[in-house]
């Protein structure tokens, strides 16, 4: 016994041992103070429940990673950036709203992509809609064809992608394809051999580009984009999968939304990719861009459009301030629709004073969850966003998932970036901001028909909640900074 206890105590001790000096690495390499504190503290305090999620999750700096992706971007937005970006953005007119005008010029600046005009913007409204016109897109493929997944399956709509892809390279269509490793980690080889083998040119996305480690679970690519001979690209929350097209009790019907991009904007859109299949491969993928006609507005094709790269290789905190600038913007409304409401305190305190200054501001979040500790979270700060008169609603029918913007009745965006700090410093992200009447009033449709499905909460819920409940929620919210 006594044996048995002397091997237990001297595990013990090595545990807060360890859980010190992984503290300590984690004061010195996590990216913000409260992501700093809320490993230090748990490491110090449960070492045994931490040290092991740290190996995955708290190691975010790795030794001239972020130096080496922002030299490469740097490079490449010098040298191979898309011609039309030079005649077109000189030429593009910031918009008459004060908003417009304020917003668009903060953005360029931070994501460093130009204002576009002469594009048309369509919502496709849940994973029908979103993939079957995918699909038709790459049947009438008829030079290239460019796929980017953060989540990438081996199911029946993961079959069907995959043969809709082998057939058009087998009829001479360059399809170049990159998955994230992580967010991809089920994949199977033969899923990969399948469509290297039909001539799809494939890739994993890694932190690393000599190897996967699966250790590091920091620095993901959490993009989705397809594009096709540089004329349309779709971009938005819709991973390949059959969740994605409600086939995943109990979260189904599953609630997203993707747009579709005709027009300049597409050559922006198509440039973030270049630059992520540039670090993956260290080759430029050869996309053709067809000449751009004069925009028409008679055309339907006037919309201008800004498209916000994000990822941890930013000089700014991008994804961030993105929020905190278009919170900022609004002086009618911000509605915002995400999966995870665990904010930044630059995003949350935005967002209460937006309210304190008489915006209608309203978050619409899942009634269901899929990730426990991120749920639990989103409730806390859910129930603290209600005290500075921020409404917030509950979707009903399934898991939402959708991640969109709509500032006043001008400005609204779509693409894959959460209100989470993983989205706001630790996964490359896209967003496309439209200023345009016309799309935010079908944003305001589309959003108004998911209030209509919803339940708006209370402070009620709160106080009604058992203490076992309200200790788990704070629990969880310490955990925020690197969720």
């Amino acid at each position: 016994m006594q044996f048995d206890l002397l091997h237990v105590g001297t595990l013990v001790a090595l545990a807060h041992i360890l859980g010190v000096v992984a503290a300590c690495h984690a004061i010195l390499n996590t990216r913000t103070s409260q992501g700093a504190i809320a490993w230090a503290v748990s490491l110090v305090a449960m070492p045994y429940l931490t040290l092991v999620p740290y190996l995955f999750l708290g190691r975010s700096k790795f030794a001239g990673y972020a130096d080496a992706r922002r030299v490469e971007n740097e490079l490449l937005r010098a040298h191979a950036h898309p011609p039309e970006w030079d005649r077109l953005a000189s030429s593009a007119e910031l918009p008459a709203h004060a908003l417009g005008g304020r917003l668009v010029h903060s953005l360029t600046r931070l994501g460093g992509m130009p204002f576009l005009p002469g594009n048309s913007v369509r919502t496709l409204v849940n994973g029908t809609a979103t993939f079957e016109a995918i699909f038709e897109a790459i049947e009438n493929a008829r030079h290239y064809v460019i796929v980017q997944f953060f989540i990438v399956r081996d199911d029946a709509l993961g079959e069907m992608f995959k043969d809709a892809l082998i057939a058009r390279a087998r009829q001479g269509v360059r399809v170049y394809f990159l998955y994230d490793s992580i967010g991809s980690f089920d994949l199977p080889h033969r899923y990969v051999a399948a469509l290297r083998a039909g001539g799809v040119d494939m890739h994993p996305f890694a932190t690393h580009r000599l190897f996967v480690n699966r250790l590091q679970l920091n620095f993901r690519n959490h993009r989705k984009i397809v594009s096709v001979d540089g004329e349309r690209a779709f971009v938005g929350g819709h991973n390949v999968g059959v969740e994605y097209l409600g086939g995943k009790p109990p979260l189904s019907p599953w609630r997203d939304t993707h747009i579709e991009v005709r027009g300049p904007a597409v050559a922006s859109i198509q440039f973030v990719f270049t630059e992520d299949w540039y670090w993956a491969t260290q080759q430029l993928p050869h996309l053709d861009l067809p000449p751009m006609p004069p925009p028409d507005p008679a055309s339907g094709r006037g919309m201008h459009c800004l498209v916000v790269p994000s990822g941890p290789a930013d000089k700014q905190e991008t994804c961030s301030l993105f929020f905190v600038e278009a919170i900022n913007a609004a002086r009618e409304r911000v509605w915002i629709t995400t999966p995870y409401l665990v904010p930044d305190e630059a995003v949350f305190s935005a967002l209460r004073l937006a309210a304190l200054r008489g915006v209608d501001v309203r978050i619409l979040i899942p009634s269901r969850r899929d990730h426990v500790v991120v749920f639990e979270a989103s409730k806390l700060y859910a129930y603290d966003s209600l005290r500075a008169g921020i409404r917030i609603f509950r979707y009903q029918p399934g898991f939402l998932h959708q991640k969109v913007v709509l500032i006043d009745s001008i400005a609204a965006a779509v693409g894959s970036a959460n209100l989470d700090n993983r989205s706001f410093r630790l996964n490359f992200e896209i967003m496309v901001m439209t200023v345009d009447h016309g799309f935010a009033k079908e944003v305001e449709a589309m959003l108004l028909a998911d209030f209509a499905q919803s339940r708006e909460i209370d402070r009620n819920e709160y106080r009604q909640a058992s203490a076992l409940r309200r200790v788990l929620m704070h629990v969880a919210r310490l955990f925020s900074p690197i969720l």
